[in-house]
């Protein structure tokens, strides 16, 4: 596909949710990697305009670059659906289950994907039995956001009660997750190709928000540098856990490896950042392919659902 192909583009970006900044971010990145390839591309903010707007531009395609809710969670899907506009990565269904932890891993579970062992909190939940049950430390977060955002890593049985609360400001469904030690790794996937793993390094081994987006003591290791038998068994299994909620496009899978060298499926991106500290543009590069390059690659694979 030539810029000239691909008609009137729509990068949709900003919006409302908790991960807008990114979004931003990653949307500003997107459109100048278009206009560079002569795209006739359009920054289109999804929290400051609305979609009748957008259904009044006459857009070819939509490259859509929202993180969290109200783009990542299958509703802009299901309005480019309706507006006949072809977008972008996953569908509804597969947007809608990704971003949620516990239905995914209802999923995975029945089908039989490695992902920790978790129990749903509530405010009335028996917290110390959940600690016995999962052990500790344990990881806890809320079920629908994303970038690590709420999440807390909970070493001792009384902070749990205080991790649930932190949590639940963000979503009435919470998730506690057995903790997995060992190499944090991603998956980067792009139509039916699997990219390099990137192998993550965080400082004082907290990936949070900070460290993901604008932390430059973070380290990232692609090529990973762990065994070749073990990242082809991992990618391959990525490629499974992705597949099993019906992904598509482009997406991103996250894994731990504990310290027998198993590996545990933690949650698919469906729209995974763009930024100069983002995965996807990293594993391609390692791949061979530029970041226009891979923006162009993701854009042609726009369809309506």
């Amino acid at each position: 596909m030539t810029g000239r192909d691909a008609g009137k583009v729509a990068v949709l970006l900003g919006g409302r949710s908790s991960e807008r900044e990114v979004s931003l971010m990653s949307g500003t990145a997107v459109l100048e990697a278009l206009k560079r390839q002569g795209v006739d591309a359009h920054a289109f903010d999804t929290g400051e305009r609305s979609l009748s707007e957008l259904a009044a531009g006459h857009f070819d395609r939509a490259f859509v670059i929202l993180h969290g809710r109200y783009g990542e969670d299958g509703t802009v899907q299901g309005a480019l659906d309706l507006m006949g506009i072809p977008y972008t990565g996953s569908g509804v269904l597969a947007c809608a289950l990704a971003m949620d932890k516990w239905r995914t891993k209802l999923i995975w579970k029945a089908v039989g994907i490695p992902t920790p062992r978790f129990e749903m909190l509530s405010e009335d939940s028996d917290f110390e039995a959940c600690v016995r049950a999962l052990g500790l430390p344990l990881i806890v977060k809320p079920a629908r956001e994303g970038s690590t955002i709420g999440l807390t890593k909970v070493t001792e049985a009384s902070g749990l009660k205080d991790a649930y609360l932190e949590a639940a400001k963000y979503d009435s469904l919470v998730l506690a997750e057995e903790f997995v030690d060992g190499p944090e790794l991603t998956a980067a996937i792009l139509g039916n190709q699997s990219l390099p793993l990137v192998r993550i390094e965080a400082p004082g081994h907290k990936y949070d928000y900070h460290a993901k987006y604008f932390s430059d003591e973070t380290k990232y290791f692609c090529p990973s540098g762990i065994d070749a038998a073990l990242e082809q068994r991992i990618s391959h299994l990525c490629a499974e856990a992705y597949r099993a909620i019906g992904c598509s496009g482009w997406g991103r899978v996250d894994v731990m490896v504990d310290a027998n060298g198993e590996p545990w499926i933690l949650e698919v991106n469906t729209v995974p950042g763009m930024t100069a500290h983002s995965l996807v543009p990293m594993a391609a590069k390692a791949a061979g392919m530029s970041f226009d390059a891979l923006v162009m690659r993701i854009l042609e694979g726009a369809r309506v659902e």
